[in-house]
């Protein structure tokens, strides 16, 4: 017993349609084919499908549960289909990303909501790093696109976000009731929470390190809830705080000075002269976000 797809298409058609004459025409074969493919099928499966009623032929309860699945084999015969017409036009399977954590999440969100549009077959690996791990994964070639902070040696990248980083407390921080203008010096007395890199060469640390007390972390997320719950300062990401300094979960230390800093990150391809045309649209479409704080100067992540 061997039944075709085409006879899938045609029993799913009159169902749809209701009727054999109604599928004839919505997917151009003639009514006696349209019979036959479908009679052809009841008797292979030996389950009757179809019963009419009327003029119309509705399913039967066999054929209602056999319908469910034969849409799902023919929506995944149509996807076949589609990934092989990309194929056979040099779409990529698959692209590889590695995307510094200090990009935003919203704005990446949007970016890959708009390559799924374009290429919804290619799937997307996405590698989220701190500090100078994403240059390994491009040195080792195992990545079409990388979002750095840090240019590795010999490589050419194109500016595609500026970061703005404040220092924060919880409200109830010892450096929110000093009763005057903080100083890098009074720092040095409390806790500073740090990202640690996730290169496996560099193990080093981000940012000012003035703090006699550190605690250092993998995880920007990890950090931002220290700070919330009043353990530590640190230096976070304007983008990412908007919602808590709004709500007063943390405040900006009161410095005497501009204690803003700035981080920019760059857009690198792998292999730009033969990326596929999945890796070049994914690579616009990051470098077309116009987001991020403006600023004349730049330092490292804190």
């Amino acid at each position: 017993m061997k039944t075709t797809l085409e006879q899938w298409r045609m029993f799913k058609a009159v169902v749809d349609h209701g009727g054999y004459a109604q599928a004839a025409e919505a997917i151009f074969k003639s009514q006696s084919t349209i019979s036959y493919g479908v009679h052809k099928l009841q008797e292979q499966l030996g389950v009757q499908l179809l019963e009419v009623e009327g003029r119309k032929a509705v399913l039967t309860e066999h054929g209602r549960i056999l319908l469910q699945r034969a849409e799902q084999l023919l929506d995944q015969a149509e996807n076949i289909d589609k990934i092989a017409g990309s194929l056979n036009q040099g779409v990529e399977p698959v692209v590889r990303a590695a995307i510094d954590t200090i990009y935003p999440n919203d704005v990446l969100f949007d970016v890959f909501e708009a390559f799924s549009a374009e290429y919804p077959d290619t799937r997307l690996e996405l590698e989220e790093f701190v500090l100078s791990g994403g240059n390994e994964m491009l040195l080792e070639d195992s990545i079409d696109i990388l979002i750095t902070p840090q240019l590795p040696s010999g490589w050419n990248g194109e500016h595609v976000h500026r970061s703005c980083f404040l220092p924060v407390t919880s409200p109830q921080h010892p450096l929110q009731h000093l009763g005057r203008e903080v100083t890098y010096d009074d720092l040095t007395a409390h806790r500073q929470v740090v990202l640690r890199d996730s290169s496996r060469k560099r193990r080093s640390e981000g940012g000012w390190l003035g703090a006699h007390q550190r605690w250092t972390v993998t995880h920007t997320s990890t950090r931002l809830n220290i700070v919330r719950r009043g353990l530590g300062f640190a230096w976070l990401p304007e983008l990412l705080i908007a919602d808590d300094l709004k709500s007063g979960a943390l405040q900006v230390i009161p410095f005497a000075q501009d204690a803003r800093r700035y981080v920019d990150l760059y857009l690198v391809m792998a292999h730009e002269e033969s990326a596929g045309p999945a890796t070049r649209a994914l690579a616009r479409l990051l470098a077309n976000t116009d987001t991020g704080c403006k600023a004349a100067h730049t330092t490292e992540t804190e």
